[in-house]
C-alpha cells in the first residue's frame, strides 16, 4: 500500500450542527448513523491492514529460523497490542485475503461491510459466504443482522441434525429460522442418543413452543453434563449420571438439576481456594510469629486475631446485613484412604 501524501487527511466527515434548529430530529440522526457507518467501514480496512503489519511480523520471525516467538512477542509489547487482540487481527486479515484471493468478492466489495457485518460474514458457512459476497458485489450494504439472518436461514433449512419436519416448516416460513438456529447449536453438542430422544419430540410436534422449549432442554442437558465432569463429589461414586438427567428431564426438573450441578461445582472451586488461602495464611503466621517477640506486642495482638482464620476452625462474621450471625467451618484434611470424616463441632448459637 503506497500513501501519496501521509499527511492527506483519509477520514474527512462533515457532522450535523447538534446546536441548529434548521433540521429535524430525524435527519439530524439520519445524517449522524451515515457518518457512523463510514466510520465503521474504515475501522475495517484499518484493521485487515493491522492484521497483514501484524502477520508480517509474526512470518518475519518464522523465516528467521527462531520459531520461538520472542522477537514477535517483544514487538507487541512495543506497540502495546495483547496477543490476543494480535492473533484476532491476524485471523481477520487472513479472511479478508480468503475470501477477496479466491475470488468470491471483489476487492472493492469490502468497503461495503461494517466491520462486525465482515467478522461474521468470514465466520459463516461457505455457502452463505458467497450469498453475502454476491450481495456485496452487486453493491448492497452488508449489515450484521442480514449476515446472521442468512446464517439462520441456511443452517434452518440445511442442518442434518434437524428432522426433516422442521427444515419443511422453516422453508415454508411456518417456523423462524432465528428459533432453529440456536436450535442445531445446541442439538450439535449433545451426544446422538440424547439427539435422537429430542428429534423424536420435534417430530411429534414440529411447533414453535416445542422448538423453544426443546432449545432449553438440550442446552441444560449440556450445562449438566459439563458441569458434572468437573464436580468431585460424583467421582468417588457409582452414579449413572445419564439416567439421573433421564430421570431429570422426566419430572420437567432439567433446569433445577443444572443449577444445582453447576452451584456444586461453583462450591467446590471456592472450597479449593478457601484450602489454598488456610494454609498459605497459616504459613506466612508462622513465619511472622517467629520473626516477632516481646517488643512488638501490636504485631503479636493482630497474629492471635488472625488465629480465628488460619487454625483448623474458621469463624467469620458474615456482617451487619446477615444480622451479624458467624459461620463456623471446621478444616480436616484427610488422608487418601481415610472414609469417614470426623463428626463435626456442634453449631454456634
Amino acid at each position: 500500500m503506497v500513501l501519496d501524501d501521509p499527511q492527506a487527511p483519509v477520514l474527512n466527515l462533515e457532522l450535523p450542527d447538534p446546536e441548529s434548529d434548521s433540521i429535524s430530529t430525524m435527519e439530524f440522526l439520519a445524517r449522524l448513523e451515515q457518518a457512523w457507518a463510514v466510520c465503521d467501514r474504515f475501522d475495517l480496512q484499518t484493521e485487515i491492514w493491522r492484521g497483514r503489519i501484524l502477520r508480517a511480523v509474526r512470518d518475519r520471525e518464522k523465516r528467521g529460523g527462531e520459531g520461538r516467538g520472542t522477537g514477535f512477542l517483544q514487538w507487541l509489547r512495543e506497540q502495546e497490542i495483547s496477543k490476543t487482540r494480535a492473533y484476532t487481527l491476524i485471523q481477520l486479515a487472513d479472511s479478508a485475503d480468503s475470501l477477496v484471493g479466491e475470488g468470491m468478492l471483489e476487492h472493492a466489495s469490502v468497503n461495503n461491510f461494517s466491520k462486525r457485518a465482515f467478522l461474521e460474514t468470514a465466520q459463516a458457512d461457505p455457502e452463505v459466504q458467497q450469498m453475502i459476497a454476491e450481495a456485496a458485489n452487486e453493491g448492497q450494504e452488508i449489515t450484521r443482522k442480514q449476515v446472521r439472518r442468512l446464517a439462520d436461514e441456511f443452517t434452518a433449512a440445511t442442518s442434518p441434525l434437524l428432522p426433516e419436519e422442521i427444515r419443511q416448516r422453516t422453508a415454508e416460513n411456518l417456523l423462524p429460522p432465528r428459533a432453529v438456529a440456536p436450535l442445531v447449536k445446541e442439538l450439535a453438542r449433545l451426544p446422538e442418543e440424547q439427539q435422537d430422544d429430542l428429534r423424536r419430540v420435534l417430530r411429534e410436534e414440529p411447533e414453535l413452543e416445542r422448538v423453544r422449549e426443546v432449545t432449553h432442554t438440550a442446552r441444560w442437558l449440556t450445562k449438566a453434563a459439563e458441569a458434572a465432569l468437573a464436580v468431585r463429589a460424583f467421582q468417588g461414586d457409582q452414579l449413572d449420571f445419564e439416567k439421573a438427567l433421564q430421570e431429570a428431564q422426566r419430572l420437567d426438573a432439567l433446569g433445577l438439576l443444572a443449577d444445582a450441578v453447576g452451584q456444586a461445582q461453583a462450591l467446590e472451586a471456592a472450597v479449593l481456594k478457601l484450602h489454598t488461602s488456610w494454609r498459605r495464611l497459616g504459613g506466612l503466621q508462622d513465619r511472622l510469629w517467629v520473626e516477632s517477640g516481646s517488643s512488638t506486642p501490636h504485631l503479636r495482638a493482630l497474629l492471635t486475631a488472625l488465629q480465628s482464620l488460619s487454625g483448623h476452625t474458621l469463624r467469620v462474621s458474615l456482617g451487619e446485613l446477615a444480622g451479624g450471625k458467624r459461620v463456623r467451618l471446621q478444616l480436616v484434611e484427610e488422608a487418601p484412604d481415610q472414609l469417614e470424616p470426623p463428626a463435626l463441632p456442634e453449631p454456634l448459637p
